[in-house]
C-alpha cells in the first residue's frame, strides 16, 4: 500500500470518527439545554422513563417504524409495537402521516423519530424541539 493511500485512509477514518463522536454527544448536549426539569437527580436512576423532563406515550399502531428523521423516507432505526410505552423528548413538524404532521423524538436508547399519529400521549404534552 502506498503512502498516499494510507494517508487517504487515515484522513477518512479520522473524519468518520469525528462525525460519529459529534452525533453521539448531540442528544446529551441538547438534553442539557432544557435545564433542570425537577427530575430525580442524585438517586442513581439513569432510566429515561423516570425523567420528569420527558413526556410519555403509548404506541397505538400494530407496528411503528421509528426513523432517523421526521419523514417516511428516512432510515428505519427500530420498530415499536402496539402498547409499547415510550418517552418523548420533544415534538416537531415533519411529513404528514394521515393528516398529522407532528413527529416525536424518542430517546429510548435510539433517539429515533415516531409519527405522532401513532403515539398517544399519556401525560403532559411534549415540548417543541
Amino acid at each position: 500500500m502506498s503512502l498516499r493511500s494510507t494517508l487517504i485512509r487515515l484522513a477518512t477514518a479520522t473524519a468518520a470518527c469525528a462525525l460519529v463522536s459529534s452525533v453521539a454527544v448531540s442528544p446529551a448536549l441538547a438534553d442539557d439545554e432544557w435545564g433542570d426539569g425537577g427530575g430525580d437527580h442524585g438517586s442513581g436512576q439513569e432510566d429515561e422513563h423516570h425523567n420528569d423532563r420527558l413526556a410519555r406515550g403509548v404506541v397505538t399502531a400494530e407496528t411503528l417504524l421509528l426513523r432517523s428523521a421526521p419523514n417516511r423516507g428516512s432510515q428505519v432505526i427500530r420498530v415499536a409495537h402496539r402498547g409499547e410505552r415510550v418517552s418523548i423528548f420533544c415534538k416537531t413538524p415533519g411529513q404528514s402521516v394521515d393528516g398529522d404532521n407532528l413527529w416525536y423524538l424518542l430517546p429510548d436508547g435510539t433517539w429515533a423519530w415516531g409519527a405522532a399519529r401513532f403515539i398517544e400521549v399519556t401525560g403532559r404534552e411534549p415540548r417543541w424541539c
